[in-house]
C-alpha cells in the first residue's frame, strides 16, 4: 500500500476580531488571485507570452510597496504566494482538460467578494502550528478555538480556513497515511459485493441486501421553501436580506452534511464487510438532464463512489468500476442468457431460457460484480416462484418520500 494525503477537516470558532482579521486575509488573497489573473488575461489579449509565476510573484512583491496595495503587507505573505499557486493550478487543469488528460474545467475566472466560499491556505513555513491546549495557532490571527472530533493520523503539512456560505470556519489539515495502521484498522474479510445504484434504493447489493434512498433534499424541500420565500420578501442590499440569505445557506449546509454523513458511513460499511467492491460507471452528467435531476443530484452517487474508491485503496481492498453500456438490466444473472431491454416499470421478470424469477436491482447488482470478475452467488435474484405485477414505486414516478434515518448502517466513520 503506498501513503495517500488525506484531507481532514475541523469547526473552528474564531472570535470576533479574528474574523474580522480572517475577512481581511481573504479579501487580500482575492485581491492578488484577481490582479495577477487580469495580468495574464491582458498579456494573452496583446498577443505576448504567457506570464510566468515567477513573474507574477515579482510584481505582487512590489505592488505591495505602491500606496494602492501597501495593505496588501498586513496579512501573512505565505497565503497570498499559495493564491497565486491556485491560480497556475487552475491553468493547469484547464490546460490538462483541453489535451485530453483529466475532465475538462472552464477557464480560470475571477473571485468575488460574495462568492459561497472564501479560503486561505497556510503551509509548513507560515509558522503556524497546534498548541498544547488543542488550538490552532495562525500567523497574524492569534489562537483559534477548534472542535476536535478525531485525532490527525499524523502531523499535516499544511493548513486551509474556510468560510462557507452559512458563515461557518473550518479548518482543513492535508495529512499522509500511516498504510500499516491503515491495515490494522480494516482485517481482511473474504466477501465480495457487486453495487447496483439507484433512486428508489440508493444502493442494492448483489447479495439481495436493498438500502432505501435517504432523500435529504427532497425530505427539507418545506423548510427550504419557506426560507427562500422569506429571502425573495427582503430589500435587495438590506441586512435582512443577509440574515434571510444565511438561513437558506444553513438549510442547504444541513441536506448536504446528512447527505456526507450518509455516504461515509455506508462507503466504510461496504469496504470494512468486503474484500472487493464492484460498482457501474454512471452517466450522471446525463441523468441530471432529465425530469430526475433533482433525485439524481439529491443522490450523490458520485460523491459516494469517490469515497468508495479512495477508501478502497487506503484499506487495500480491491475496487472495480464496470463500464456503463454494460448490459446489467437485460442478462439472466443464473444462466447469462440476455434477454433483451426492458422498461423502468418492470421490476422483476422470468427469464425465458431457465425460468429464474428474477428482481431487476437484484440480477443487475450480480451482473456488475460478475463483469467485474467477482465470485458472487446469483441465489439473491430470485425472489418469487411466479411472476407478480410490477411494482409503482419506480424513481420515474416520483413516489412520495420516506422518513428514513442518515444513520440506519450503525457504524463510525472512518
Amino acid at each position: 500500500m503506498a501513503v495517500m494525503q488525506l484531507r481532514y477537516s475541523f469547526r473552528v470558532y474564531p472570535s470576533v476580531s479574528q474574523r474580522a482579521f480572517l475577512a481581511r486575509s481573504f479579501g487580500c488573497a482575492r485581491v492578488v488571485f484577481n490582479d495577477a489573473l487580469r495580468v495574464r488575461d491582458d498579456a494573452r489579449a496583446a498577443g505576448l507570452p504567457f506570464v510566468t509565476s515567477a513573474e507574477l510573484s515579482r510584481r505582487l512583491t512590489a505592488s505591495k510597496k505602491t500606496p494602492e496595495r501597501a495593505w496588501l503587507g498586513e496579512v501573512s505573505s505565505v497565503i497570498l504566494q499559495q493564491s497565486l499557486r491556485d491560480l497556475d493550478t487552475a491553468y493547469r487543469n484547464f490546460f490538462d482538460g483541453i489535451k485530453g488528460k483529466r475532465p475538462k474545467t472552464g477557464a480560470p475566472r475571477f473571485k468575488s467578494r460574495r462568492d459561497s466560499r472564501q479560503a486561505i491556505r497556510f503551509t509548513a513555513n507560515a509558522g503556524w502550528r497546534i498548541t498544547g491546549g488543542g488550538k490552532l495557532r495562525l500567523p497574524k490571527i492569534g489562537d483559534v478555538r477548534v472542535k476536535w472530533s478525531r485525532s490527525l493520523p499524523s502531523v499535516p503539512s499544511t493548513v486551509t480556513v474556510v468560510k462557507d456560505a452559512a458563515g461557518r470556519y473550518f479548518a482543513s489539515f492535508v495529512v499522509e497515511t500511516d498504510p500499516a495502521a491503515d491495515l490494522e484498522r480494516m482485517p481482511e474479510a473474504d466477501a465480495t459485493v457487486g453495487i447496483d445504484l439507484g433512486l428508489t434504493h440508493f444502493a442494492v447489493m448483489s447479495d439481495g441486501r436493498k438500502i432505501d434512498s435517504p432523500k435529504f433534499l427532497r425530505r427539507a424541500e418545506k423548510k427550504l421553501k419557506k426560507a427562500q420565500q422569506a429571502l425573495g420578501r427582503k430589500v435587495k442590499g438590506s441586512k435582512n436580506r443577509d440574515k434571510a440569505r444565511v438561513k437558506v445557506a444553513r438549510a442547504h449546509g444541513r441536506v448536504v452534511d446528512a447527505r456526507r454523513e450518509f455516504h461515509h458511513r455506508l462507503s466504510t460499511e461496504l469496504i470494512r464487510e468486503n474484500q472487493a467492491v464492484a460498482v457501474e460507471d454512471l452517466a450522471v452528467k446525463g441523468l441530471a438532464r432529465t425530469r430526475l435531476a433533482k433525485s439524481v443530484h439529491d443522490a450523490g452517487w458520485s460523491a459516494f463512489v469517490t469515497m468508495l474508491e479512495y477508501k478502497a485503496a487506503r484499506y487495500g481492498r480491491a475496487f472495480h468500476r464496470i463500464g456503463r453500456f454494460e448490459p446489467t438490466s437485460q442478462v439472466c444473472s443464473n444462466c447469462g442468457a440476455k434477454d433483451g431491454p426492458k422498461p423502468l416499470n418492470v421490476r422483476e421478470w422470468m427469464c425465458g431460457a431457465c425460468g429464474t424469477v428474477l428482481d431487476r436491482d437484484v440480477n443487475a447488482a450480480v451482473n456488475v460484480a460478475k463483469a467485474a470478475g467477482l465470485a458472487v452467488s446469483a441465489c439473491g435474484a430470485q425472489v418469487r416462484p411466479v411472476l407478480v405485477p410490477a411494482q409503482r414505486g419506480e424513481a420515474g414516478t416520483h413516489p412520495e418520500p420516506r422518513p428514513t434515518t442518515a444513520g440506519q448502517t450503525g457504524i463510525a466513520l472512518l
